[in-house]
């Protein structure tokens, strides 16, 4: 039987990240596995306590959304522990993209019952931020400038956070002229912003690249290029369905390396959680992660 620690993020969501753990930590100790339960300071923290549990031999779970996925994912990264999710944040995109169900019952079969599968990371590398790995997407533009945006509101939770971070930021937006070297190729592109992505899912659900998988050792690069304001308001909308895929001003690049300069200082985000500023270089780390799903 499992022995599992679960490293909580105490706000995930806004609220307790305990909220969604402990119908799921009942029937774990129902079914005689152990359950260690932990609480991080920060994600740094968390990153602690979970290379801890597994240095125990603890499968280690994130409770919490995808900053606290991401970071725990990273740090397990290239690791022989096992992870789990437990979908506790207002995004829990990586969770969507692994197929987690999210009611404790399902869940807890998963974790309990579930083979490892193993899943690629994303080795991030910048001036501006520390070496890391994270598990869904690393985004630089509009968006990283919207889930700033979303981040810090006191107001509004969830789905209503993204899209009102969303309008202000577009509403704000200048194009910037993108330099990308994927796979040694050079492209230059003008637009709204360039996402990397593993996970085919990013702020709050939106398909923004549909035909990613978690598992093929490619990244899935997205460019969303030069458009009035208008048309990249009806693309985000589209981006519930993936039908911005239609539109000609939306591109699809592949690549296992990718670099991302811009023409003038541009956030990046990763996971909803990484805050830094362009250059930054991205590598796939094939099966790097053995995660429950």
């Amino acid at each position: 039987m499992r022995q599992f620690t679960a490293v909580v993020n105490p706000t995930a969501g806004g609220s307790s990240g305990t909220a969604g753990l402990l119908p799921l930590a009942r029937l774990l100790r129902e079914a005689g596995a152990g359950l260690d339960t932990v609480y991080s300071r920060s994600l740094e923290h968390a990153q602690e306590l979970a290379l801890d549990a597994g240095a125990r031999g603890h499968t280690v779970l994130a409770v919490g959304g995808d900053g606290m996925a991401g970071c725990i994912g990273g740090a397990l990264s290239g690791t022989d522990i096992v992870f789990g999710l437990v979908p506790a944040g207002r995004g829990n995109d990586f969770a969507r993209a692994l197929g987690l169900p999210t009611e404790a019952p399902a869940l807890a079969r998963v974790l309990l019952e579930g083979e490892p599968r193993a899943v690629d990371t994303i080795e991030v590398e910048s001036a501006t931020h520390a070496k890391t790995c994270v598990l869904g997407s690393v985004y630089a533009g509009v968006d990283a400038v919207a889930n700033r945006h979303a981040n810090a509101s006191r107001l509004l939770r969830g789905a209503a956070s993204y899209y009102a971070g969303g309008f202000r930021a577009v509403v704000g937006w200048r194009h910037a002229t993108y330099r990308l070297t994927i796979d040694g190729v050079p492209h230059e592109r003008r637009g709204y912003t360039v996402v990397a992505a593993n996970s085919g899912f990013y702020g709050f659900g939106r398909k923004i690249a549909p035909g990613a998988r978690v598992d093929d050792g490619l990244l899935d690069v997205v460019v969303i290029n030069e458009a009035p304001k208008h048309l990249f308001f009806a693309m985000m909308n589209e981006l519930k369905t993936g039908a911005h895929l239609a539109r000609p001003q939306v591109e699809i690049l592949r690549g296992k390396e990718i670099r991302i300069e811009a023409d003038r200082p541009l956030p990046y985000g990763a996971d909803g959680e990484v805050d830094a500023t362009l250059p930054v270089t991205l590598r796939v780390r094939p099966a790097a992660l053995n995660v429950l799903a």
